[in-house]
């Protein structure tokens, strides 16, 4: 049984890797970059902290709208920018599958900050992958202000709307392209 929903849950992070990371048409990529703003914009306001991570950070990654939903066995997926010293360089996707009591679903923010040129690498080929959920419930009470990078890295998270009864085991992977010149 154990095996069989984790085979079930490989496979469902395999189907949400599969999916396009970079828009397919300019239209796509504007409405992108209008949830990433409205995102960012967010998170300044609720989490003022957020301001000083984008002037002392080498580069971030902002994904605007990620669901996660889940029945014993569940998965996350959403698209977001990437940025280097403020300017645009590609796109990402997060993807997840869990394994264990999870019930529900909910809709998140998620804004990753790189300490320096080697985080930010390490992210962009694929190295980087973790579970964001101790860092999301320190963001909804506040202790996010007092957070600091960690391998080089900061997370906030911000949950938009939804339920999620959830004690899962299952990390984040992410996917990167670069964006076209």
């Amino acid at each position: 049984m154990r095996k069989g929903l984790f085979g079930l849950a490989l496979g469902v992070t395999a189907l949400m890797a599969g999916c396009a990371t970079a828009p397919e048409r300019a239209q796509e990529a504007a409405v992108l970059e209008a949830e990433v703003a409205e995102a960012l914009s967010l998170f300044k306001e609720q989490y003022p902290v957020t301001q000083a991570y984008l002037e002392k950070s080498y580069g971030y990654a902002v994904l605007p709208r990620v669901f996660k939903g889940a029945f014993w066995v569940g998965g996350a997926y959403g698209k977001g920018i990437v940025y280097e010293q403020g300017e645009k360089v590609g796109y990402c996707s997060l993807s997840q599958a869990t394994l264990g009591l999870s019930f529900g679903g909910e809709f998140f923010r998620e804004v990753i900050f790189f300490a320096d040129w080697t985080a930010l690498d390490r992210f962009r080929s694929g190295q980087f992958a973790f579970s964001a959920q101790a860092t999301a419930v320190a963001a909804t009470t506040g202790a996010a202000a007092k957070a600091d990078y960690r391998d080089g890295m900061a997370v906030l998270v911000m949950t938009d709307a939804g339920l999620m009864v959830d004690a899962s085991i299952g990390g984040q992977s992410f996917k990167y392209i670069g964006a076209p010149q």
